[in-house]
């Protein structure tokens, strides 16, 4: 008669069994979701300083980790903070947030929506409800006036002030959004700030000097440097509309993929707030002439940080956009740049439009300037060049069994170089040579074998006195041992 496992074996099992039974009901009692429960959540904003969420609790054990989700407009997942967990269980408060000096400046008008993850020491993550709060420049007492799309926002001036204002600012997005052919249905909040300083710290550190608006289209806002007695300055007419149609231009070419070079961004809100104007074409004139002039490329992100190369900057970019108008006419303007709401890249995106991917566009733009192309800097490939003497010839891969590259030979010239393994003087076969000329590499290939024998050699009588060590003593004696767990029969007894 056989069974499936022998007694012992049957014990073994059971008795894991039991164990597992009991480290379950250990476990059991530990803090699951149910044992969790949120009170109502709070938020407070003081600008300059920080936003700070509060969020009561109750937990029926104790906490491991507790973590503050907080939600900014148009991000794809929440920013993560982890906070310091409370000590005890019960009722707790869980506090934390964005502190402007560690974490990194907020522009007024910022939505933020949070929320607590809590993770138990033992069970599953569970979240609490949102909380949102408007993190405002509470320095001032703002007046507000409502238009069709814009909304002003103004604490010095009369309203004689805002409506010219306003009306400009509503000019310009009907003017953009009618060219892009989008629909704008979404609020613009516009705030005026009347004096440089308290516009620098709205916008944060790092604003250029030279900077008299900005727009924000990931919260719909549009901060101006505007005095209340240059409201009818021509200026203002150009720096309302120029930094709206960025808003619709964001609208226009919005993906989570890629956004349009700067240059194409910025001289088409220069291009439709006041044109290729006289002052822009000099602007550019003086660049070829002088040998300045700056690449596309170099124009893709931030513009440069000198007054005059900041207004290079802009003056090339509504000339490329001049450029493209006059050339290809409006119509592939808006069919460029609606085509990167697909997510497509540069060269991508102009191929469909003209047929030429941007290097293509940029030399018919300098064609048609008179300009030579600008000198590229940034890193540049090594010039090539005679090699040194006694050299013919490039690097020879070190063999492929070689466990590590040979040192350089003393006699090697000075100052060559080598990728992956040292170069070969004229004359060699590919191998090294010792110090007499001799092949060096079947010399090191044969010790190398020899090694390796003797160490296998050493490793074998050493693992086979370790295993007659351990063995049993029947095993050493040649009787047959007991019958472990895994054997199907057990030993014959004796009647």
């Amino acid at each position: 008669m056989t069974l499936p496992r022998s007694p012992r074996s049957l014990r073994s099992l059971l008795a894991l069994v039991a164990a597992l039974g009991i480290a379950m009901g250990l476990a059991a009692p530990g803090v699951r979701a149910a044992d969790v429960t949120f009170g109502t959540p709070s938020a407070t904003a003081t600008f300059g300083t920080s936003v700070t969420f509060v969020q009561p609790v109750t937990v029926g054990g104790t906490i491991r980790r507790a973590e503050l989700l907080i939600t900014f407009p148009t991000a794809l997942g929440p920013l993560v903070h982890e906070v310091p967990v409370p000590s005890g269980s019960g009722a707790l408060t869980l506090r934390g947030g964005w502190s402007v000096a560690a974490d990194g400046h907020l522009v007024p008008n910022t939505p933020l929506v949070a929320r607590w993850r809590i993770t138990p020491t033992v069970g599953d993550p569970v979240e609490g409800p949102p909380v949102s709060v408007l993190y405002e420049d509470t320095r001032f007492t703002w007046q507000t006036l409502t238009g069709p799309l814009v909304r002003i926002h103004w604490y010095e001036g009369d309203q004689a002030f805002a409506r010219r204002a306003l009306a400009v600012g509503e000019k310009g997005v009907q003017q953009a959004a009618d060219l892009l052919g989008v629909k704008e249905t979404q609020p613009i909040d516009f705030y005026v700030y009347a004096a440089q300083a308290p516009f620098y710290d709205a916008l944060g550190p790092g604003t250029r000097e030279n900077v008299g608006g900005e727009a924000h289209s990931d919260i719909r806002t549009l901060f101006a440097l505007i005095e209340p007695s240059a409201v009818n300055d021509p200026w203002v007419g150009v720096v309302i509309p120029h930094e709206l149609t960025h808003l619709v231009f964001d609208t226009a070419v919005h993906n989570a993929y890629h956004f349009p070079p700067r240059w194409l961004n910025e001289g088409l809100a220069v291009y439709l707030s006041e044109g290729y104007t006289t002052s822009w074409r000099s602007a550019v004139e003086g660049a070829i002439g002088g040998g300045t002039l700056l690449s596309l490329a170099a124009l893709d992100g931030q513009f440069p940080t000198t007054a005059d190369g900041f207004l290079l900057a802009y003056g090339e970019s509504v000339s490329a956009v001049d450029y493209f108008v006059r050339t290809y006419g409006k119509a592939r303007l808006v069919s460029l740049i609606r085509s990167y709401a697909a997510g497509r890249t540069d060269d991508e995106a102009f191929k469909a439009a003209i047929g030429l991917d941007v290097p293509g566009f940029e030399a018919a733009w300098l064609a048609a300037l008179g300009a030579t192309a600008p000198r590229r800097y940034g890193p540049q490939p090594a010039p090539t060049g005679p090699l040194p003497p006694g050299w013919s010839g490039g690097a020879v891969s070190a063999p492929p069994d070689a466990g590590s590259s040979a040192s350089p030979s003393p006699s090697l010239t000075p100052g060559a170089s080598a990728s992956g393994a040292a170069a070969s003087p004229a004359g060699a076969t590919g191998s090294s040579t010792t110090g007499d000329g001799g092949p060096a590499g079947p010399i090191l290939l044969a010790i190398a074998a020899v090694g390796l024998g003797i160490g296998g050699m050493l490793g074998y009588l050493r693992r086979r006195r370790t295993l007659r060590a351990a063995a049993p003593r029947d095993l050493r004696t040649g009787d047959a041992p007991d019958s472990g767990p895994g054997d199907l029969d057990p030993p014959t007894q004796a009647p």
